[in-house]
């Protein structure tokens, strides 16, 4: 049951690697404003996106553990689902209080869907949580019955963390990318990212 729920789980990490740096290449390079722009966001994003792949990495450890006591479960799961939670919702924060990208045609739109889909992540992930905190440690069937209910609702989260993903990727087309790939705080993010996905 743990393996199952641990694979519906890890696909979290992979959002913030959206807001990565790959390199435009622009003989002027970007506006300076929106370099500006790009680092207020950029700087919210390697604290979080190593809390995430933190809570992804404690979930999938306790997969492998056949032997371990539901109450550590529980607590292993709730802490993993609420750091999780408070990730994005301060990734979306950044990026709402950063504001539209200056010069970028619809930036505002784009600005706002990924936000509102970091944040929409967020609330299902402090949902998650407070079904997990609901569990019964005691009753050996409840609580394999609950981890199941929620094994499928991350499953629905999936699906959402994709749609995050293409937000973020809207919101970084064009000049926007360009900024981003000068900011050391997303090139970190974007390695770590992808060293812990190779691992």
């Amino acid at each position: 049951m743990n393996k199952k729920l641990a694979a519906a789980l890890s696909s979290g990490a992979v959002l913030v690697v959206a807001l990565s740096g790959c390199s435009s290449k622009k003989d002027s390079g970007p506006d300076p404003k929106l370099v500006a722009w790009a680092k207020t966001v950029c700087d919210a994003v390697p604290a979080q996106d190593s809390k995430i792949r933190a809570a992804n990495a404690s979930i999938a450890k306790i997969a492998t553990d056949s032997n371990l006591p539901p109450k550590t479960a529980k607590e292993t799961y709730a802490q993993a689902f609420q750091d999780m939670a408070g990730g994005y919702k301060a990734i979306a924060s950044a990026i709402s209080s950063a504001g539209a990208p200056p010069g970028v045609s619809d930036g505002s739109k784009r600005q706002q869907d990924a936000a509102k889909n970091l944040n929409g992540l967020s609330a299902s992930y402090a949902a998650l949580k407070k079904k997990v905190d609901a569990l019964d440690t005691k009753d050996q069937g409840k609580f394999a019955k609950g981890l199941h209910d929620v094994a499928d609702q991350t499953k629905e989260i999936g699906q959402q963390s994709n749609s995050g993903t293409e937000a973020l990727k809207r919101l970084e087309q064009g000049d926007v990318k360009a900024a981003i790939a000068k900011q050391p705080s997303c090139q970190v993010a974007a390695s770590a990212s992808a060293s812990s996905t190779a691992g």
